[in-house]
This record gives structure tokens, sequence and C-alpha cells, in this order.
């Protein structure tokens, strides 16, 4: 006879927990809402305005108290948890066939839990109403005059708030606030849109700096919002004034705007109204480097007639960025990210990375009303 502490290790080893049938039910009912949202529109919009923003809301919540960001833990030790993951099934779960596959169903309860989260929180806001209709704004064909246009008001707003903006010797500008500092214009700018506009959710969640910006910088990621934990992640090698504008990119990811051009303009959107100088000046720093870009593409001509005007401080703001980033531009980090992040996006019905510049046609018809 085997030892009680033998025999009750086994009959462990040879069941599911109840905890894995649980996940998988609510995979299966998260599968079916998923085909939903590609069904109907209205449903998807709903869905991510109610129960999406309170499981939103519920996790920032729950992980606003740690100082660091939990899903930048979680995914550095990714690699450590797979070593052991597999350690431990050579060791004690690959005696026979039955808990081997008991081990396999626990780990696939594992994925089936991120799957329903990410479903619950997030997959809705890729189907919903464009927010382009929801402001009300007409997205037709964007003309190289149109560009021309739009870029040369940028130009004038930027040089505008550059006059309140102190700069540094490397040519870079200064943000006159901590990182806290910027946290609390962000989260008043937000407050003050959710009131104008009534699809933005109300959350007093904050940005969080990432630990390993250094390292996350190869990889040309800005910001990164984790679903699974609720919160909003910023690089914070890059210089200061792209700072308030990519946190409140993913800060509009926390509060359901999933599609990256939404995202971006939300930003610009949401900065530009800031009551903070800087805070604008980063919203129409970033447009200004999509439309014009685009206006490059489109017509070199008309692109150095608009930018013709930059103050001498914007353009060696500029400049210092352009060498700033040649550390990083040639990275294989960088290039295995992008392919993945293409392929994430076009799996929730996008253009793919395409899509970030798609932000483009949404300034160009703010402008344009």
């Amino acid at each position: 006879m085997k030892p009680p502490s033998t025999s009750h290790t086994r009959s462990r080893y040879e069941r599911i927990p109840v905890f894995c049938f649980v996940f998988y039910g609510l995979a299966i009912v998260s599968l079916g809402l998923y085909i939903a949202f590609s069904s109907s529109t209205a449903f998807a919009d709903g869905f991510n305005r109610t129960v999406s923003a309170a499981i939103r809301a519920a996790l920032s919540y729950l992980t606003a108290w740690i100082p660091f960001s939990l899903g930048e833990l979680t995914i550095w030790l990714l690699p450590l948890a797979l070593f052991f993951v597999l350690r431990h099934a050579i060791r004690y779960r690959c005696g026979s066939w039955r808990a081997a596959t008991v081990y396999l169903g626990i780990l696939l309860s594992v994925v089936a839990l991120l799957f329903s989260t990410f479903v619950l929180t997030f997959s809705a806001g890729y189907r919903a109403r464009p927010l382009a209709e929801k402001l009300g704004m007409e997205q037709t064909a964007v003309s190289a005059n149109e560009l021309y246009d739009t870029t040369v008001a940028l130009v004038d707003a930027i040089n505008a708030e550059a006059e309140h903006i102190s700069f540094q010797k490397n040519g870079f500008s200064s943000m006159p606030y901590s990182f806290s500092g910027m946290n609390k214009h962000l989260s008043a700018a937000y407050a003050d849109a959710s009131r104008t506009y009534t699809f933005l959710p109300k959350a007093a969640a904050r940005v969080k700096p990432v630990l390993l910006s250094e390292a996350m910088s190869y990889t040309h990621i800005t910001g990164v919002y984790s679903f699974f934990t609720g919160e909003a992640n910023l690089n914070v090698r890059f210089p200061d004034y792209t700072l308030p504008a990519t946190a409140a990119h993913e800060l509009a990811h926390q509060r359901g705007i999933a599609r990256e051009d939404e995202a971006s303009f939300l930003s610009f959107l949401v900065c530009t109204e800031s009551d903070d100088p800087y805070v604008r000046y980063s919203g129409y720093m970033m447009a200004y480097e999509y439309v014009s870009s685009a206006l490059w593409r489109a017509d070199s001509k008309l692109y150095y007639q608009a930018t013709a005007k930059l103050s001498d401080e914007v353009r060696g703001e500029l400049a210092a960025y352009g060498r700033f980033f040649e550390k990083y531009e040639n990275s294989v980090a960088g290039d295995i990210s992008s392919s993945i992040n293409d392929s994430y996006l076009q799996s929730q019905g996008t253009p793919g990375v395409k899509s970030y510049g798609m932000v483009v046609d949404l300034v160009v018809a703010y402008y344009r009303k």
C-alpha cells in the first residue's frame, strides 16, 4: 500500500481543478460575445461603454495603488515563468498521460482566462462605432491642399504654445513639472473631456512609468495598455515633448478607445483642449508629425511652404529628436515588435500598423469641420 501522502498527490494530479472548468465556461461565453461584436456594431458599442467600462475601471482601481506597472512586471517575468512551468511538468507531470493531460488542461485554462479578459475589457472597442461618427465628423479622401492647410494650422498653434515653453541647450524642451504633475494635468483634461464627450467614461486612473524604458525603446514602443491589469504604461525614455500626448493615447485605450488612429486623435483632442500649455504643445506636435509626414509624401513643395514658419526652437526640438532616435532606429527588436503588433491589429479588423497613420484623416476632418 502506498503512503497516504503519495496517494493524495497522485489523485490531485489526476483531476482537473474546478476553477479550470469555470475559466473554460467563461471563455465559451466570451467567444460568443466576440462573434456578436463582429455582427453588431451597436451591441459592441453598448457593451464597450457599459460592461467593459466597468471591468476596466475595476481593474485599474485594483492596480492603481501599486507604484510600478504590474503588467510590465508580468511580461518581463514571463520567460522565467515558462521555465518553471516546463521544469514542473518534466519533474512531476510526465509520469503518465493522464497527469500530463491534466497539467495541460490547467495551462489552457489560464490562456482561456486571458482570452476572456481581453474580450470582456477591450475587444468590443475595435467593433464599436467609429470615433468620427460619435464626434459628428465626416471622413473623406484627403487632398494635398487639405494636408497643407492643416499643417499650416498646426504650425501656427505650435509656435503659439512654444512661446510659453523653455528649451534646453540640447534642443529639447523641458516639461515644467514632474511625472506626477503630468498625470494630474492629464487627469484634469480627461475629466473635462468626459463632460464634453459623453461617450467617454469617467476614470481617475493614471499612467505608469515603464521601469525598463531603455530596453523598451529598442522595440520602438512608446507606450502600451495592459488590458489584463487595466494599466496604461508609458516609456519615459523618450523626450519630454512626446510624453503627454503618448500618455493621453494610452489613457484613451484605458477608456475603451481601442483603434490606434482613434486613440491618437482623442489624445490630440484632449491635449489641445487642456489648460496647460505644455500638454497642448505635446498634442499639437504629435498631430504635426503625422500630418506633415503625409504632406511630404503627397507634395514635397507644399511641405516646405507649410513648415517654413516653424520657429527655430521647434525646429531644434525636431532635429534633436532625430538625433535621439538614431540609437534605436535600426533594431531587430523593433522589427519583431512591429511585426507582432501588425498581426495583432489586423486580427482585430484594422489595417495593422498602418492604422496609426490614419489619424491624419481624423485631424484633417477636425480642421475641415
